[in-house]
């Protein structure tokens, strides 16, 4: 665990994670935690958020955190108005998409599909099929394959899998056999990541940056996984929960309570507003 700091420079904005930081395991969003982000705004400080769900997983949070930046979805993948109005998608390419999709079949692992409308899963009794239902709020499209128009369109696939040593083992493989073809990281101990290589939470940074004309110096990041490092290393000052493992706390500079008690706001009180 770092030896926690204060920011350099003037924050302007603060990018939060969802899942593991924003939101309880139960995917509670608590009143400290949306004082805290009011709390910001009287400070004049931005406030917006990237997760690796769907942008439209994320509209539970839109409304009370009264959110009026870019929301970024599928790890950068898809940046959207707060209204779900496309900015910008990148995709992961036809023939990157149908690699990761024979890389995750020989793993044993199960796989779904995103596009920017649509959930899509060959498999709807699989793993945590029922639990991102309940996270983002909506059911998956089902398919028995996913042709070429599908993976095509496909914006983020995911490797899901509940063993959670194989699955690391199969995002070290994946780096080194996909190399700057794609993005490989976890969101979850149980979701391998696959998004187009430009697609990262570092690429949501330096583009928050150019759209809300501020340097990514100004900008302040807090996470608990492993797909939030990037967003650490680009930002001015990172902020890892509590209940990150100590890879990513190593990777921030300052460290805050857990996501089970409000952790997040914590962080803002203690780093932003002190």
């Amino acid at each position: 665990m770092p030896e926690s700091i204060m920011p350099v420079r003037p924050i302007r904005l603060l990018l939060s994670d969802v899942d593991g930081t924003l939101v309880t395991r139960d995917k509670v969003l608590s009143q400290a935690n949306i004082d805290a982000v009011r709390r910001l705004g009287e400070h004049g400080i931005g406030f917006t958020v990237t997760s690796a769900r769907p942008p439209q997983g994320l509209a539970m949070l839109i409304k009370p955190l009264r959110i009026e930046l870019p929301v970024s979805g599928f790890n950068g993948g898809l940046f959207t108005q707060p209204d779900f109005k496309v900015i910008e998608e990148r995709r992961i390419g036809l023939a990157e998409a149908k690699a990761a999709l024979a890389a995750f079949d020989d793993a044993g692992v199960s796989v779904w599909l995103f596009t920017a409308e649509h959930w899509v899963v060959r498999d709807p009794e699989g793993p945590r099929v029922d639990h991102e239902t309940f996270t983002i709020g909506y059911p998956p499209r089902i398919v028995e394959e996913f042709d070429d128009a599908l993976l095509g369109a496909a914006i983020k696939m995911v490797g899901v899998s509940d063993d959670h040593p194989a699955l690391a083992e199969l995002e070290a493989r994946m780096q080194a056999a996909f190399g700057a073809r794609i993005a490989a990281s976890r969101s979850q101990v149980y979701y391998l990541d696959i998004t187009h290589p430009n697609a990262t939470k570092g690429t949501v940074v330096d583009r928050l940056a150019t759209l809300l004309r501020i340097d990514a110096t100004e900008i302040a990041t807090i996470g608990d996984s492993a797909n939030d490092v990037a967003m650490f290393e680009r930002s001015g000052f990172a902020i890892a929960m509590g209940n990150a493992n100590e890879t990513v706390r190593a990777k921030a500079q300052a460290v805050t309570g857990s996501n089970e008690e409000s952790g997040f706001a914590q962080a803002v009180e203690r780093y932003l507003l002190a």
